[in-house]
C-alpha cells in the first residue's frame, strides 16, 4: 500500500495535539487536527481521538505515530516501537520526565485503542544526531559522559519541518529559534543540525515560559545546602516554577506579559529577548556566520514584537534574512511513522 493514514500524537505535559494525516511519499494531506486533555479522572485521551474519528466518519489510522521528547542514549534514531523499544523508553523517564512518561502512557493507550495498528516512535533528539564531537560533549569527567551524559538537543521535529519547508534553496547557515513554552534554537549547516541550545534535557538553554534555561550549577548546589532542596524541589523549581512565570511573579503567556505592561512583565521579556539573542549569536559563533534566521514555534510564529526586539538587537552581526515559517511537527511525524510503518510491510 503506498497511501495510508497515518494518526500522529503529540503529547505534552498537560494536554494532547493529534492529526489524520493521508499520506501518499512526501505529500501529507490533513484529514483532522485537534486537541484534547492529556489525562483526567479515569479519562482516556486516545480513546476520545479514536471516539472523534468515528464521530466525523473519518478512516481509523493505518499506523499510529507518536512525538517523543527524548530516547536516552541509546535510540538516536525515529523506529517502529517494539518490546525492546519499550524497554529503552522506560530508561529514556529519567532524562525527560516531564515529558518521556506521559509519552509512553500514550503509547500504551494507543496500543489498546487501535490493536495490532503498527505504532512508531519519532523523537526529537534524533535531528541532532549530527552535532559534531565538540558540540555534543559536556566538559565532565569521562564516566559520566560514557555514561550518556551529553547534549542531546530536542525540538528536532521542528525543526526537520523547518528544513523540509526551506528545500534545496536553503541557505549554508541557518540559525532557527523554536520559540514556545519550550524554546530552543539551532545552528544548521546545509540542511544539518551542527549546535544546539538545550543540553542533557530540555530544561537548558533559554528562558522558556517555566524553565530557566541554562542556569549556574552553583544555583542548585546553594539550595540544596541553604534551602534543603531535594531532587524532587528542585525538579519542580527547574521545570515548573522558573522562566517567564518566576520571572513575572506567575504567568508563562507572553500575550498576558506583553497586556499587563507592569515592571516585572516587562523585566520577563526583557530576560527572554536577552536570552535569545545571546544564543542566535552563539549559534552564529557555530556556524561561522549567519545567511537566514528562522522564527518559529507558537511565540516565534505570532509576536512580532519579541521578533523586532531579538532581531533588531542582532543588527550589528551584518546583514542577514529573517523570515517566519510555520512549524509543521505533526505532519513530520506522520511522514516518518507511514516510511516506517510501510517499509517490508503488507500494509
Amino acid at each position: 500500500m503506498t497511501t495510508g493514514h497515518v494518526l500522529a500524537l503529540n503529547a505534552g505535559s498537560s494536554s494532547l495535539k493529534y492529526g489524520l494525516y493521508r499520506v501518499e511519499g512526501d505529500a501529507c494531506d490533513a484529514l483532522l487536527t485537534a486537541q484534547t486533555e492529556a489525562a483526567g479522572a479515569g479519562a482516556d485521551p486516545v480513546a476520545t481521538v479514536r471516539d472523534a474519528l468515528r464521530g466525523r466518519s473519518l478512516p481509523m489510522p493505518d499506523a499510529v505515530g507518536h512525538r517523543i521528547v527524548h530516547g536516552g542514549p541509546n535510540i538516536r534514531a525515529h523506529a517502529r516501537i517494539d518490546e525492546g523499544l519499550m524497554a529503552h523508553l522506560e530508561e529514556a523517564k529519567a532524562f525527560a520526565p516531564l515529558h518521556v512518561p506521559v509519552a509512553v502512557a500514550m503509547v500504551k493507550r494507543a496500543r489498546e485503542a487501535f490493536p495490532g495498528v503498527p505504532q512508531v516512535a519519532c523523537f526529537d533528539t534524533a535531528f541532532h544526531a549530527t552535532l559534531p564531537v565538540v558540540a555534543k560533549t559536556l566538559p565532565l569527567p569521562a564516566d559520566l559522559r560514557e555514561g550518556g551524559i551529553e547534549r542531546y538537543g530536542f525540538h528536532g521535529l521542528s525543526y526537520e519541518s523547518i528544513v523540509r519547508r526551506l528545500g534545496d534553496a536553503i541557505p549554508e547557515r541557518v540559525v532557527v529559534a523554536h520559540l514556545g513554552n519550550g524554546a530552543s534554537l539551532c545552528a544548521v549547516r546545509r540542511g544539518k543540525s551542527v549546535d544546539t541550545t538545550m543540553g542533557l534535557t530540555p530544561t537548558g538553554g533559554i528562558v522558556m515560559g517555566t524553565r530557566p534555561g541554562d542556569l549556574d550549577p552553583g544555583v542548585l548546589l546553594y539550595l540544596m545546602r541553604e534551602r534543603g532542596y531535594d531532587a524532587e524541589r528542585l525538579e519542580k523549581l527547574v521545570d515548573r516554577e522558573s522562566g517567564l512565570k518566576g520571572l513575572s511573579g506567575g504567568t508563562s503567556d507572553m500575550r498576558t506579559l506583553h497586556e499587563r505592561g507592569d515592571e516585572t512583565s516587562r523585566l520577563a521579556l526583557d530576560v527572554f529577548a536577552h536570552a535569545a539573542r545571546k544564543q542566535v549569536a552563539a549559534m552564529a559563533a557555530s556556524l561561522g556566520g549567519i545567511d537566514l534566521l528562522v522564527f518559529t514555534g507558537g511565540i516565534g510564529e505570532n509576536d512580532a514584537a519579541m521578533r523586532e526586539a531579538i532581531a533588531d538587537g542582532l543588527r550589528w552581526m551584518g546583514a542577514f534574512d529573517v523570515r517566519v515559517i510555520r512549524t509543521e511537527e505533526d505532519a513530520q511525524i506522520a511522514r516518518h511513522t507511514w516510511r516506517l510503518a510501510s517499509q517490508g510491510s503488507p500494509l
